[in-house]
């Protein structure tokens, strides 16, 4: 197998019961679906895949290495709502109160009723960032709260949910910080990544950063086409969501799509602002590899990713019950912002178009899927913790078919 001039080689371990997930991920690499990517999965506490393989930079040639981290995108969201619940388990916060009794400033324009439980289930009205963010702003997230504090909402909270694919970050960062006068990155730090040994990030050391794989867009190849048609699969629209039969001509996915093309669409404007495409080289630029935003900046591996997954559903980072209603969903159907109907409980996806789930995991599996394709995953019912990293990105922010594919294998491979 190559990628462009550069042979490409898989390692790691695949227990023997779990093989059908290395045929899996090796065929992405000869489809010529993957640049670079790995996967790793517990069962009951346990490693039973660890794998990657390709190229870290499709320009350097430099290999993907069982250490690579990479940025996850909104992976992040879940970390970020686990920082939040131990502050709620802890007495801290109270998911019912209003945002303003930590943060008294946001209870202007209408916001006076928005709960912390809104934020977190992407009910709060406030998906995009009306002004432009600019660049010398990135990494000042508290400044780029106060322009949210200044908004009011695009509907009335609690009455709808629409996806809040990067202001939930900068809500929740300033809860956290208004309550423990930390950042969310040093809070996870602190309570989640450095207790459990971790190597995942929300604001990448320079060191990390410089190894970081480099996320790279690109369709699949011709020969990954062929291979489609041959198993009957089809191709997700630009933005879509990865769903396997055709676009109804006035469905949800024929909906999203037409607004991507849309710019002034409220799904481009909840994507588009911080602009990070402004950047060079966008979601690779230090800034952002630095910055920690809680809605889509961790860097991390998948052994990492699957390990955070490991000790949430091993009770070890929240107690069983926190976690229980956590995962309980609280919305559910047509989002507003992304068209397809997405379902979460407090800041985790719960199974539906925008988290695609194989049936056995249906009503157990919890976790969040990642802009161009990383997936987490946590079920607690399986005993299962699995997380997808990779650099070839897809055009999606509902996940991808290989991650789907990969997680298919592993259920498929429970007795």
């Amino acid at each position: 197998m190559t990628v462009g001039d550069h042979p490409v080689t898989t390692s790691g371990h695949c227990d023997p019961r779990f093989s059908r997930v290395r045929e899996v991920f090796d065929r992405h690499f000869s489809d010529g679906e993957e640049l670079g990517a790995a996967f790793a999965v517990f069962l009951d506490g346990e490693p039973v895949v660890d794998l990657w393989g390709g190229v870290a930079d499709r320009h350097a040639g430099r290999p993907w290495e069982a250490g690579t981290p990479v940025l996850a995108y909104s992976c992040t969201k879940a970390v970020a709502a686990t920082a939040m619940l131990l502050l709620v388990e802890r007495g801290l916060v109270d998911v019912r109160s209003p945002v303003s009794a930590y943060w008294p400033e946001f209870a202007r324009d209408g916001k006076a009723r928005v709960t912390v439980e809104h934020v977190l289930t992407h009910q709060a009205g406030l998906p995009a960032i009306e002004e432009p963010v600019p660049l010398e702003e990135f990494e000042d997230l508290p400044a780029i709260a106060g322009r949210l504090a200044a908004q009011a909402p695009l509907w009335e909270p609690g009455t709808a949910h629409g996806y809040h694919a990067v202001t939930y970050g900068f809500l929740i960062d300033e809860l956290i910080r208004r309550v423990t006068g930390m950042s969310t990155g040093e809070l996870v730090a602190a309570e989640i990544a450095g207790p459990h040994q971790l190597d995942l990030w929300l604001g990448a050391p320079p060191d990390v950063a410089a190894r970081a794989a480099r996320l790279s867009a690109g369709e699949r190849t011709a020969r990954a086409g062929e291979q489609a048609a041959r198993t009957g699969e089809r191709a997700a629209p630009a933005g879509g969501a990865g769903v396997a039969e055709p676009p109804a001509a006035n469905g949800p996915v024929a909906a999203m799509a037409a607004a991507t093309r849309d710019k002034d669409s409220l799904m481009n404007r909840a994507l588009g602002n911080p602009p990070i495409h402004k950047l060079p080289g966008g979601g690779n630029h230090p800034v952002i590899l630095r910055a920690g935003w809680p809605a889509l900046g961790m860097v991390t591996t998948a052994r990492a990713l699957a390990g955070f997954y490991r000790a949430l559903v091993a009770g070890e980072i929240l107690a069983p019950s926190t976690l229980g209603n956590a995962m309980r969903p609280r919305v559910g159907g047509p989002d507003r912002v992304l068209y397809l109907d997405s379902a979460f409980g407090l800041g985790y996806m719960r199974p539906a178009m925008t988290f695609l789930t194989p049936a056995r995991g249906v009503e157990s599996a919890f976790g969040h899927t990642g802009l161009g394709g990383s997936l987490g995953l946590g079920d607690v019912e399986h005993g299962l913790a699995m997380a997808y990293t990779m650099n070839r990105m897809v055009g999606s922010v509902a996940g991808s078919r290989r991650a789907y594919r990969l997680a298919e294998a592993v259920y498929g491979s429970l007795t």
